[in-house]
C-alpha cells in the first residue's frame, strides 16, 4: 500500500515485451506522428500563407490542426522514448503535465469541432447573415472560447484528479496517463468526487453533441432544397471533411468510455486508446485535404512556387559561382 506523497512516478503500459516489438512500435507510431506533422503543418501554413484561404471555415480548420498537433505531441513521443529505451517510467509532475495537456487539447478540440458546425449551419442556411454572425472578430472570440473552455476544463480536472490520495499503488493500464487509470489507483470512496465531476462534464459534452446533430439535420434539409444538382454537390463538399472528422472523434472516444466491461481487456483499451488519441490527428489532414478542392489548389500552389522559388535561387547560386 502506498500514498500519493511517497509515488514519485507511474509505471505506463508497455505495448511489447519483446524488443523487436517495442522497436517496431517505436518506428510505427514515428511514421504516424512524422505524418501527422507534416499533414497539420501543411495546412496550417497553407492557411496562413494564401489571403484566399482567410475565411471562417478555414481560421477554424487551422485552429483544429493547432490543436491535433499539440494532442498528438503530447502522448505520442513520450511513448516512442519509452519503447526506445526500454522503459516504462513517467515522473509524477510529468504524468500530471501530460493530463493536463491531453485533456486541454482534446476538449478544446471538441468545442471547436462544435463551433465548426455551428459554422456550416450559418453558411448553408442562413448564407445572407454569414458574413454579420461569423465575423473576424466573432471568429477570434470563438476559437478563444474554445481554447479557454479546454483550459479550464483540463486545469479543473487535473487539479481534482491529483489532489485525491492514491492507495492502489503506481502501475496504470494505459500507453499515457488518463483520468480513468488513475481513478483506478485511488483509494476507496475518495474517487467520488471527480467521478462528480465528470458526471457534469459529460453532460455539457452531451449538449455539444446534441447541437452538432441538431445543425446537421438542419444542414441536410436545407442542401435537399436546393434545386440544382451541383448546388448540392458544393455544399455537401464543405460539409462532409467536417461530419467526417467529428464521427471518427466521438466515435473513437466514445468507444473507449462506453464499452461495456465485459469486454474489456488491456490489449483492447489499448488498441482503442490508439484509434481516439494518436489517428485522428493524422488523418484529419489527409479528410480535409482529399474533399476540399480550394484546399488541394492552394496547397499545390504553395507548393510548386516553392519549387520554383528553389530551382531560380539553386541557378541563381550557381550563376554566381
Amino acid at each position: 500500500m502506498t500514498n500519493s506523497s511517497s509515488i514519485t512516478q507511474f509505471l505506463l503500459l508497455a505495448f511489447a515485451d519483446r524488443r523487436e516489438l517495442q522497436l517496431l512500435h517505436f518506428w510505427l507510431f514515428l511514421g504516424i506522428y512524422l505524418a501527422a506533422l507534416l499533414g497539420n503543418s501543411l495546412i496550417i501554413t497553407t492557411i496562413a500563407c494564401d489571403h484566399h484561404l482567410h475565411t471562417p471555415m478555414y481560421f477554424f480548420l487551422l485552429n483544429l490542426s493547432l490543436l491535433d498537433l499539440g494532442s498528438i505531441s503530447t502522448t505520442v513521443p513520450k511513448s516512442m522514448a519509452n519503447s526506445l529505451w526500454n522503459t516504462r517510467e513517467i515522473s509524477y509532475p510529468g504524468c500530471a503535465v501530460q493530463l493536463f495537456l491531453f485533456l486541454f487539447f482534446i476538449s478544446a478540440e471538441y468545442f471547436l469541432l462544435t463551433i465548426m458546425a455551428y459554422d456550416r449551419y450559418v453558411a448553408i442556411c442562413n448564407p445572407l447573415h454569414y458574413g454579420t454572425l461569423l465575423g473576424s472578430r466573432a471568429c477570434v472570440h470563438m476559437a478563444a472560447a474554445a481554447w479557454g473552455t479546454g483550459f479550464l476544463y483540463a486545469l479543473l480536472h487535473t487539479a481534482n484528479t491529483f489532489s485525491l490520495p492514491l492507495c492502489q499503488g503506481n502501475v496504470l493500464d494505459q500507453f499515457f496517463c488518463e483520468i480513468p487509470h488513475i481513478l483506478k489507483l485511488s483509494c476507496s470512496h475518495s474517487y467520488l468526487r471527480e467521478l462528480g465531476l465528470i458526471m457534469v462534464s459529460s453532460c455539457f459534452v452531451f449538449g455539444c453533441f446534441l447541437f452538432i446533430v441538431v445543425s446537421y439535420v438542419q444542414i441536410f434539409r436545407a442542401v435537399l432544397r436546393i434545386p440544382s444538382e451541383q448546388g448540392q454537390h458544393k455544399a455537401f463538399s464543405t460539409c462532409l471533411p467536417h461530419l467526417a472528422v467529428v464521427s471518427l472523434f466521438l466515435s473513437t472516444a466514445m468507444f473507449a468510455y462506453l464499452k461495456p466491461p465485459s469486454i474489456s481487456s488491456p490489449s483492447l483499451d489499448l488498441v482503442v486508446s490508439v484509434l481516439y488519441s494518436v489517428v485522428p490527428p493524422a488523418v484529419n489532414p489527409l479528410i480535409y485535404s482529399m474533399r476540399n478542392q480550394e484546399l488541394k489548389d492552394a496547397l499545390r500552389k504553395m507548393m510548386t512556387g516553392s519549387f520554383s522559388e528553389a530551382i531560380k535561387d539553386l541557378f541563381s547560386s550557381v550563376k554566381c559561382s
